[in-house]
Parts: C-alpha cells; structure tokens; sequence
C-alpha cells in the first residue's frame, strides 16, 4: 500500500518470545489433516452467542445465568452475529477486542469423537462439558482435538477479548509500522483487517469463521468427513494428477478414481491404502488441454470422482497449467510465463469479499469475481494486510480464467528471528504448509509471496539494509513451497527489487509514481516499472445512485471525508492526489469548482482517474514496454463513498473500472504519444488465435470535421503484437501531437479504431487529446433513444460531434458499457440491466442523464 511514513532512524533487533498457551497436563490438538472437504460433517445444532467484560469468566461454569445468548451462524463472527440481529451500523462498527466473546451449542453423541476447528479467530479457548480441550492465538490454521462424547454435550468456544493480551506483549523492536495499530499485532496470528486506520474500517475479525466440524474415526460410515487433496501436473505434453482421500474412520483397502472432461474419461487409476486414513492413486493423461487464464485462452478444468465400495464421490476438479519467471540475460525482470507464453497480467488486489462476516461461500465470492473477469482482469491478488480466502474463491477463480497472486498474511512488521523454538516460527511454519497443501488442486494459484512490504517498511522506517531481509521470507517460507508447491512462482516479498526494496525499475514494485506521489504521465514510463503488485491508488467517486444511498453528503462534510482513503500521519488524503491531476491535466481549480459546480466537480474527478488509468496502462501494454504487469489498489470499497476500490461497496463499478475494461482488452488497439516521434499505434493479439485486422487512424478538427484518414491492414499471430507509426501511415507530414507548434494545431482529436479486416463494429478504440483541457473541446450535442427488445432495456447514443467520456447515470440500472469515448455521427447502443445492488426498484422502467465531459448540460432520457 501507498504508505510512505518515514521514521527516526534504525531500531533495535526484535525477538519474539511468546509462550505456548497450552496449560500442563492439556491434551494436545491432533495434527490436522489436509485437503479439501468433500463430504460434510458439520458439527449439528443451535449456536448461540453472548459477550462478557473481559476476563469475567475463566470458564463456562463461571458465567453468569442470567446472560443474555443470541442466535449465531457458524461459520461466521461476531460482528455477522451483530449485523443479523440489527445491532450492526457500516458507519460506526462496535469495537470488538475490548471483551470476551462466548459461543456454544448442544449436540448429542457417544464415544471417542474428533472435533476439527478450521478457524478459530483468535485467541480462542475451546471446552466439551467444561473441560478446556484446546487453546490457540492462530486464526489461520485448523485444529483437530480428540474427545469422548456422552450422550448429551455442551461445547462453548471462548474468545477472549485481544487488546488486554496485546498490552501485555513486550519486546524490542527494530521498527513499528504507522499504519497498523496496535503495532503487538505482529505477536498474534490474526488478520490486519480492522486495524488500519485511513482506509479500513474497524471490523474486528472475533469467532468461529471457518467451519467445526464432527467426525467420527469409529463409525459405519467410511465416508464421513471425507477430504479430498489434489494435484496437477504437466510433465512435458503429458499430465498426471496425484489423489489423496484422506478418512476420519479407517480407509478402505483399495478405491479407484476416473479423470474426465466433456468428451468423457481421460484417464484412470487405482488408489491404494498408504496408512490407515489415508488412500492415494495417480492418474496419466495424454497430451490434456491446458488451462489458461481467460485473456490468453481458455480455462480447461478436468472433473476427478473417486469411486469408493462402489459410491461415486466427485472430489473437485483439476487443471493442467506451467507457471516460470523465465526472463534471461535481464536480472532486473519479473515476468509470469504460463504455459511458455509471457504475459501481460492486469487486476487488482482484493481486500475482503465480505468484511463483517468473512463468509466462504460460492454466493459470496462469485458477484466480486465475475466483475474482475468482467472488467478485462486476469489477475487478482490477496494481499498480507488482509485475510486468506476460502476454498470457493479459488474455485471460482479456477473457473472464470482469474491467476491468484496469494501474499502470505505477513505484512509490514519485524518477525523477530526465526529459527527452532523461537517466536511465533512452529505457527507460521503450520500456516504457511496447511495453506500450501489444501488448496494445491487449484490451477489459479500462480504465485505465492511472502508478503506485504515488510522489507519495504524497514529500508523507509531508517533500518540498516542488513536488516531489511528477514528469514522468514528468504528460508522458512521458501523451503515450504519448494516441497509442497514446486509448481508456483515464489515471490519473496511485495516489493522487492533493486537497490531499494521498493525501486520500480527492478524486480516487484508498488508503483505511486503517478498517483500519491503526483508524478506527471511520463513517469509511467521513466520509471522502468518492471511490474507493479500494487499501483494507481485513487480516491476514487462513485456513481450519483451510491451517492444517493448514502444521504449525499457535502463534498468536505466529515462524511464525506471519512470515506476518503489517507496515509496514518499524513497532512493529505488520495483526494488532493486526485485534485492534482484535475488541476495538471484539465486545468481546472478543483476547491473552486467543488462549491461553485459540485456535479461537475464529481464527474471530472471521475473522469480524470479513468483517463490517468487508461494511459498509465497504455504505457505499460505498449509493445517494447518492459512492463509485464499492473495490479491496482484496489479492487472494491469496503465502505460505501469515495474510496480507492473501482467498484464500490455496493457492487456498481466505478468510471475507472470502465475504463480500465477498455484498456485491457485481449484485443487491442492502444495510442502512446511519443512527442516530436508523433503518435505510435500498438495493436495486441493475446488471444490464442491468429487475426486479420483492419486499423483506421482518423484526426478530427471541431470534433467533427475528417482532417486526415486512412486504413492500414495487419495480420497478428496468436499472441503477437504490432507497433505501427502514425506517421508511416500518411504521405505527408501531420504534427500529431502538436510537438512542433507551426501555426494553430490542425486537430483536436485522434481516434485508431481496430476493426475485423471484414469491418463489422469496432473490436477497440483508442483516442489521443493533443489538449486535455476540460474545456477544450466543443460541445457534443447528443441524442438518445429508449427502447425495450422482449424484456430488455436499450440505451442508443449518438454525438454531432466528438463526446468525450460518456456515461450514463440511471435511477435503477446500470448500463452494461459506460465511461467511453463516441466519435461524430457514430452511435452507441448499451444494454439497461437491472440493478443487483437495489431490489426496491423491480418495477422500474429506465430513466436518468447522460452526460460527457464536453457537454454543457446532461442529456435526460426516460423509458
């Protein structure tokens, strides 16, 4: 993140000494099994759930009968407890770490049982008819304890409240991190989410988030609690998937397991008892189709069933895919190849798919991943500073053609040594190997870094560069993945690179050149950005209808501020940022037009950011960029207003999502302005066909009237990419990016169009401003129609002349293409959906503004 807090020099080495929680004499928790759940064994029964002061109760038995216990969805937490009772406000979240939380829940049973937590958050306790069976300060890992039942039990999970314990934490330290309070955090395996003033709010993780689950290593049925733990590989042409079913009871003597895809089976296998729980077979697959992410190709997945005493069990689904950093003779690259084709990798970082609860559900995960795919993404990165997803967010990400860059949730802070017996290493070395090995079966998964701008914190905190490299990322999690993930991309932290850990030009960069550090456009490329994890943080407005929702709070009310992302100790926010490049590039005085124009003051501030995006990433996809990839912070809001998320909390995207979408077509045209060189035309193929295209360069004068066109044909090769110069394409001379200045400029307006070499509509667009002023060019004089085709809405638009940054703002949909650019006499026709985010409005028919930032007026439209 954009953090940039300097402090008063190096500090002391930390070690942390933290103490095992077990008590003497307590049972051991078992160690956890890996893989993935297959067949359900959620604990049964009513959870309910209460709060006490801190430390009121040292068990069950002390607390007070006359609590009051409410209903409590397990998996969850506290605050979904809270929020489904309705005693939950976005606005003012309750502060969670300052009291005991007690779950419990009656269930019925006999004998020896297994209970397996797999996730507890955080310091957490767990008692079986008042005796205390297990105590952990992990939230991150599974637990599994051996008990015996008798008939009717109680089970309560105590979550004791984390400030008392943090206060009592000590030890030197060599730097404290600003933006993460309490700096003791670093003592404790819990997730940052809640803890970062300025841009998260303060939700607090506390409860079972993860499922507990009852198994019965005695029972009849074999095929309880089930887990399944998969892995896919290539082997040259070849693949081969290795199974491992993994039985709370004991195993079978033997099993089988088919491979297939649409056109049937593709392989078989048998698998074979290697202890008592535990079966494992491999399977061989001929030449299987590889997985791609979605810009490149397409994401093969096979289906793996088992078949065990003659019931089919489907265990999930595999995908064949190679992941490399191949880069020779340039030790200052970072580039992804999957399967040998090097590619330009584009999203953005997730903070939380649903913050209050943490919930791990298809229904959660998919609305958040099907806008990234959506959107022209084909990365998304899960940062240290937030929390691990769930099994169904990779899952989806499987699906839908998205990579995963996974941080490990290690971010900011000093770790301390690591070595045998010290600090917190027995934990992470179990975090980081449980997460390794249960979500193996994903293709998505292709890198895995250490984490979060540790390093980073250390060399701008003052630390002294033998101090910035800390073992836990350069032995301890290395080790992990080369045995448990060979086949991922290891990434030692973000950022790391170059004589600085954060230097753009070498290796992983956060990039804020243009952005927080209000560099001009041209810093995109001075920089050498060889690929940034993190980039192009902006307080970002989202559409009038959220605005709306939220009470339309005045644009310096506190409010409105409050939703403003800023820097802990920083005298500005990521709205200055954005007022800077209104005042650079639109030459406008942002203070003046906010309270003389408001609505105009929201629209440019949309607008400039999609502008600075789309170019920034122009730059970056240019062919001979060295630029392998872009990750913007971030992907969504976590609250509704103002906030660096390009969709906002309530799913709408925001202006530079669209624009963006347009910007990383695998198809694309793209324009860079190379000054006295003129204007040079990229055009991109990434998708695994060759393509017969057809470029149109059009300049426009007024906006309207064709100075200069011509057409040039071009054939890409699968995944091949072609520069042309604008000025090779004309007979005579064209001051494109009025460089020279001989006389008035000739134009104003540059438009290349790429075209099937049949025509058809426009495959990309790009356009070229040779002046960015806000009021530089003529009024469009748009048009509109309303028309309804079966059950669908229809939007067309059409422009007299040049429109600039059309959007439309409807009362109860959403247009489905927004944010573009519209050339004289040409239409757009958009599809009206409905609006997910606001069901009170079903019965709604169309109606709401159009507007460009050329326009004098908006334009009304009504269905």
């Amino acid at each position: 993140m954009p953090l940039k807090g300097y402090g008063d020099g190096p500090m002391k080495l930390q070690t942390c000494m933290d103490a095992s929680l077990a008590a003497p004499g307590r049972q051991s928790p078992r160690v956890d099994r890996p893989g993935v759940a297959v067949v359900d064994a959620a604990l049964q029964g009513e959870w309910t759930w209460t709060q006490t002061p801190a430390g009121a109760a040292d068990s069950p038995a002390a607390l007070s009968p006359t609590l009051a216990w409410s209903p409590a969805l397990v998996p969850g937490t506290v605050a979904g407890a809270l929020q489904a009772a309705g005693r939950w406000d976005d606005a003012a979240p309750l502060p969670l770490h300052g009291h005991d939380h007690w779950y419990r829940v009656a269930f019925t049973g006999d004998g020896r049982r297994i209970l397996r937590f797999n996730g507890l958050a955080t310091i957490a306790e767990v008692w079986l008819n008042g005796r205390l069976e297990l105590s952990t300060r992990h939230m991150f890992v599974a637990h599994e304890v051996e008990v015996d039942l008798s008939g009717s039990n109680l089970l309560h999970l105590c979550f004791r409240a984390l400030d008392p314990w943090l206060r009592r934490q000590r030890g030197p330290v060599r730097w404290k991190p600003r933006m993460i309070s309490p700096p003791q955090l670093r003592t404790v395996r819990a997730t940052l989410l809640g803890h970062m003033p300025g841009w998260c709010p303060p939700v607090h993780a506390v409860g079972p988030w993860r499922p507990v689950e009852l198994l019965d290593p005695t029972g009849d049925d074999i095929l309880h609690g089930l887990r399944a733990d998969m892995w896919a590989r290539l082997h040259e042409r070849d693949g081969e998937v290795s199974v491992r079913l993994h039985f709370a009871a004991s195993a079978p003597a033997t099993g089988a397991v088919e491979i297939s895809d649409e056109a049937g089976c593709q392989g078989r296998g048998e698998l074979v008892r290697i202890d008592r729980h535990t079966l494992e077979g491999t399977i061989h697959v001929e030449r299987p189709r590889l997985w791609w992410p979605h810009t490149h190709g397409e994401p093969s997945l096979y289906r793996v069933d088992a078949t065990i005493d003659g019931r089919s069990i489907p265990c999930g689904r595999v995908g064949f895919r190679s992941v490399s950093t191949e880069c020779p003779g340039d030790a200052g690259a970072f580039a992804l190849r999957i399967n040998g084709e090097r590619l330009f990798c584009r999203g953005a970082c997730f903070s939380s798919i649903d913050l209050t609860g943490l919930a791990d559900t298809d229904q959660a995960s998919r609305r958040w991943l099907e806008l990234a795919r959506a959107g022209g993404m084909n990365m998304v990165r899960i940062s240290g500073v937030t929390c691990y997803p769930g099994e169904a967010f990779y899952r989806i990400c499987d699906e839908l053609g998205l990579l995963v860059w996974q941080d490990f949730m290690f971010a900011n802070f000093d770790y301390g040594s690591i070595g045998p017996g010290v600090g917190l290493t027995e934990d992470m070395t179990r975090e980081v190997g449980e997460w390794l090995t249960s979500t193996r079966s994903h293709p998505s998964i292709a890198v895995a870094c250490g984490g979060s701008e540790a390093e980073q914190q250390a060399a701008m905190l003052g630390a002294s560069r033998s101090e910035w490299k800390q073992p836990l990322f350069d032995a301890l999690i290395p080790q992990l993945v080369a045995a448990h993930r060979p086949d991922i991309v290891y990434v030692r932290n973000s950022p790391n690179g170059g004589a600085w850990p954060f230097q753009p030009d070498s290796g992983v960069s956060h990039y804020y050149g243009v952005g927080a550090y209000e560099r001009p456009l041209a810093d995109a490329r001075l920089a050498q950005v060889r690929f940034a994890s993190e980039c192009l943080a902006f307080s970002n407005v989202p559409c009038d209808r959220t605005l709306a929702e939220m009470g339309s709070p005045a644009l310096h009310s506190p409010r409105w501020k409050a939703t403003v992302p800023r820097d802990a100790g920083a005298p500005w926010d990521f709205e200055d940022v954005r007022d800077h490049y209104l005042r650079t590039l639109y030459d406008v005085d942002p203070s003046r037009l906010r309270y003389e124009q408001p609505q105009r003051y929201l629209m440019l501030s949309r607008a400039v950011v999609a502008e600075v995006m789309s170019d920034v990433f122009a730059e970056w996809r240019r062919v001979g960029s060295d630029c392998a990839g872009g990750l913007i912070w971030q992907f969504q809001d976590l609250v509704s207003g103002s906030g660096w998320g390009i969709v906002d909390a309530r799913g709408r995207p925001k202006s530079a999502w669209h624009a963006l979408r347009q910007a990383w077509e695998p198809l694309q045209v793209l324009i860079t302005d190379e000054g006295l060189n003129g204007l040079h035309l990229h055009v991109l193929n990434e998708t695994p066909q060759p393509r017969r295209l057809l470029l149109e360069l059009c300049c426009l004068r007024d906006g309207e009237i064709v100075v200069e066109k011509v057409r040039h044909s071009l054939r890409l090769p699968a995944h091949g990419a072609e520069r042309v110069e604008a000025a090779a394409l004309l007979d005579r001379f064209v001051d494109f990016t009025y460089a020279y200045r001989f006389g008035p400029p000739s134009h104003d307006v540059v438009i290349a169009t790429l075209m099937d070499e049949n025509g058809g509509e426009p495959l990309s667009q790009a356009v070229y401003l040779p002046d960015r002023r806000a009021a530089a060019l003529k009024p469009p004089e748009l048009q509109a129609q309303v028309e309804r085709v079966d059950d669908d809405w229809w939007l067309t638009i059409t422009a007299r002349r040049f429109a600039r940054w059309v959007h439309i703002e409807d009362h109860a949909y959403q247009a489905t293409e927004n944010w573009f650019h519209l050339g004289p006499g040409c239409s757009r026709r958009v599809r009206l959906m409905r609006d997910s985010a606001d069901t009170s409005k079903v019965d709604a028919v169309p109606s709401g503004e159009i507007y460009a930032v050329n326009a004098e007026r908006s334009l009304g439209y009504d269905g």
